[in-house]
């Protein structure tokens, strides 16, 4: 008996892991380092100032600045948890049902003439908004109260600035192509249900599925893709926030 082909074991950040599922494709891992990629990455600017920040001598610490405990801990948990319940709360389906007709479709219409993906998509990018400016205003904060710690946490938190500055259009520029990939799954699972309830109709036979139920197949995957990229984007305030701990 022949056997599928088995996929490839990638171990990239979930939202890489979570695409590649949906657009039913395979990723390679790339096998340049970490060091080769950033070198291709960083203008030649962004790496006199890295180089500044690795080796300057950092600012002195204002007198009276003294730490605030777990007061960073809890507002990092605050701002993921209202990032992650906008992004779970919010009913982009509700919102394009107001905007579909109003009436019931007639008998043999298609159940999801209402549905349009570039309503989803607006919601997508305003929500990659909302996590951009949520997680880049906390950053910055994290970074003010490393500032404040010994001289080994002010030149990483001097680090921190520098790398955002550099990385910040790279990484805006990938994130802005997720809605258009979630777009070619929207239309493939529309596509396909529209070819079953044909089928079915053809053959005589009840549907096996419940007309429009690829609607909320998509919401799931576009809510989960969402939770996958706040995971992502919130990796350097992880790490700002591991910082504080040990200092």
């Amino acid at each position: 008996m022949v056997q599928a082909p088995q996929r490839t074991a990638f171990s990239g950040p979930t939202l890489i892991r979570l695409l590649a599922r949906l657009m039913d494709v395979e990723f390679t891992e790339s096998r340049q380092s970490l060091s080769d990629r950033l070198s291709q990455w960083l203008h030649w600017t962004d790496a006199i100032a890295l180089s500044t920040a690795l080796n300057g001598n950092p600012p002195a610490v204002p007198f009276g600045v003294r730490a605030l405990g777990s007061a960073e801990e809890n507002e990092c948990a605050r701002v993921r948890s209202a990032l992650a319940n906008a992004i779970v709360g919010n009913n982009a389906l509700a919102a394009v049902k107001r905007h579909g007709p109003a009436q019931a479709p007639s008998h043999g219409a298609p159940t999801d003439a209402a549905a349009d993906y570039p309503v989803f998509r607006q919601r997508y990018l305003s929500m990659q908004q909302a996590m951009e400016t949520g997680i880049g205003n906390l950053r910055g904060r994290l970074r003010e109260k490393l500032a404040a710690r010994p001289p080994a946490m002010t030149r990483l938190a001097e680090v921190d600035a520098v790398m955002e500055r550099a990385l910040s259009p790279r990484e805006r520029s990938l994130l802005a192509a997720v809605p258009g990939l979630l777009g070619g799954h929207f239309e493939r699972l529309r596509q396909a249900e529209q070819k079953t309830l044909a089928d079915a109709q053809a053959s005589g036979d009840a549907p096996a599925i419940t007309p429009g139920a690829w609607l909320a197949v998509f919401r799931k995957d576009m809510q989960s893709v969402l939770l996958a990229e706040l995971e992502l984007r919130f990796q350097p305030v992880e790490g700002l926030l591991a910082a504080l701990r040990t200092s």
